[in-house]
């Protein structure tokens, strides 16, 4: 094989401005190295000969060329539907037909969607595709004769189009990177628990970067919920993969001394740390708070994850301080129905257990509900949350109760019953004129409508309005169960406590005509769980 090979009959690889490329003497094929993917579509062996001694030792950006060969347009086709990555496509026009490298092209663009590779056209017959009709209708990003197509020029245009690649590879990249980004912020943003909002930042910080979750996240002064301020203390608000059962605890009980000490160099100099295995993020708050997010990543970071991840620290910074404030406002709502409940128990202190005891059976039942897949539109995430504690305020309208009924160790009366009944309606009416100052659901708009409604009946016997079946609100109807099934079991002034079978009895006989039959079967369900106290 001479020094001035062909790339078909009439058009010589170099011309004489070109230096001499001399053929290998050893027999053996030089190794292919792992780099960049370059397919050579030609149906000329002696193309895919020379083409591969161009390209043996380009390189761009530390890597060199791995060679694929095709031999025509088909052959090429089941290539490119497996080989997603290629870089660059060197692609003869004339093959098994007269355009079937042109026809290649647009699969490539329009079947595959695949707009990154970069093509180079080359023909021996440039008449046979005109290179301005070409360039105009087919996508391609190069066209080259191969009378022209030197080995310095083919050198040239690989490196430009390996440039490019790298280039639009890097842009996906980021944008990619970008809406990951803003999907987890939208995502994260609707989590309203520190703990779920810590364990969430993890889990997407490992999607950004394309690692495995392994890592935890650490706050001073004893944790994001608490008021900024110095403090040598370490709280975990989470933990992911190997640090999962660390969360919630202070750092010190558990945390290896190289990652404590990494933890605070970090907060000490208020910058990230990146190394080839790990990386410690560095998060403040709008209001000041501090957070490390340390992560192992078991590979080094390029700028451009760097930045990503600058960005997403960025974004979720204010994040921390949003769920502090919700959780203010929490306990804010929290404290105001301990209050309003704590009048109720002044004036009768056979319901100050009571109360925390329907509290925690309400809540378990409309758990058991939605396992059951029952009332699936009312059974909401907040509903969950609130339901429980709205729950202590079912019989706060007792405060408006004569304490000679409310207190009486006997039975009542027919007309001391009718004044106890009161009861209900005072204790909504209170409750809504309090939850109508504040916007949305809350304990206290909850309350209302527990407080106003437990006593309806299914059938709709019950009182105060006589409501009747799914008329009565979803709340009320739970903790019917649980009031009545409390009251069964314990004592009072003028009772026994039942035992417990025949308590179970009387709920499941009331199915259906005092209770809702669904909530009754979900609460039999956490009896039998030992979710709830007997």
């Amino acid at each position: 094989m001479s020094n001035d090979l062909l790339f078909d009959d009439d058009a010589p690889l170099f011309d004489e401005q070109d230096e001499l490329f001399m053929l290998p003497e050893t027999d053996q094929p030089a190794p292919r190295r792992q780099g960049w993917k370059v397919l050579v579509v030609d149906d000329e062996p002696e193309v895919h000969a020379m083409t591969a001694m161009v390209l043996a030792d380009v390189t761009y950006q530390g890597r060199g060329i791995e060679m694929i060969s095709a031999y025509s347009a088909g052959q090429a086709r089941d290539i490119l539907s497996q080989t997603p990555d290629l870089a660059c496509i060197l692609l003869d026009v004339v093959m098994e037909t007269d355009d079937a490298g042109l026809q290649l092209v647009r699969f490539i663009r329009q079947q595959l969607g695949n707009h990154n590779s970069r093509i180079i056209l080359r023909t021996g017959q440039p008449g046979q595709a005109p290179e301005r009709d070409v360039i105009v209708d087919y996508d391609i990003n190069d066209y080259k004769a191969k009378t022209e197509l030197t080995s310095q020029k083919l050198f040239t245009s690989m490196i430009a189009a390996l440039r490019s690649y790298d280039d639009i590879l890097a842009l996906e990249m980021s944008r990619a990177g970008l809406q990951k980004i803003i999907d987890a912020s939208a995502n994260l943003f609707q989590v309203r628990s520190m703990q779920s909002f810590s364990s969430g930042v993890l889990t997407q910080l490992s999607a950004l970067l394309g690692v495995s979750v392994s890592g935890i996240l650490c706050a001073q002064s004893g944790g994001v919920s608490q008021e900024p301020g110095p403090s040598d203390d370490l709280f975990i608000l989470a933990g992911a993969g190997n640090y999962e059962h660390c969360s919630e605890q202070v750092s010190g009980q558990s945390l290896d001394p190289l990652i404590l000490s990494t933890i605070r160099g970090v907060l000490a100099s208020k910058a990230n740390r990146y190394s080839d295995d790990h990386i410690a993020l560095y998060i403040r708050t709008p209001n000041q708070r501090e957070v490390v997010a340390y992560l192992h990543v078991h590979r080094p970071l390029g700028p451009l994850d760097e930045k990503l991840v600058e960005v997403f620290c960025g974004k979720v910074s204010v994040g921390f301080d949003n769920i502090w404030l919700y959780e203010q406002l929490k306990r804010a709502h929290e404290a105001t129905v301990v209050a309003l409940a704590g009048l109720a128990e002044y004036k009768d202190n056979d319901t100050g257990e009571h109360v925390l005891r329907v509290e925690q059976i309400t809540s378990s039942t409309a758990r058991s509900l939605r396992q059951m897949g029952a009332y699936e539109s009312e059974l909401t995430d907040v509903f969950l949350e609130q339901v429980g504690m709205a729950a202590i305020l079912h019989d706060v309208g007792k405060v408006s109760i004569p304490d000679h009924i409310l207190q009486k160790p006997g039975r009542l009366t027919a007309e001391e019953f009718t004044i106890m009944k009161e009861h209900a309606g005072s204790g909504g009416g209170i409750l809504q004129r309090a939850a109508r100052m504040v916007s949305g659901a809350s304990y206290l708009s909850l309350g209302a409508e527990i407080a106003s409604c437990h006593h309806e009946r299914w059938d709709g016997n019950g009182y105060p309005r006589g409501l009747k079946g799914e008329d009565i609100p979803l709340s009320a109807r739970i903790v019917a169960v649980a009031d009545v099934y409390d009251a069964l079991i314990s004592a009072r002034p003028y009772k026994a406590p039942w035992p417990f079978e025949e308590a179970i009895a009387y709920i499941r006989q009331g199915a259906g005509s005092q209770f809702d039959p669904l909530v009754v079967e979900a609460f039999m369900r956490e009896i039998g769980a030992g979710n709830i106290c007997v």
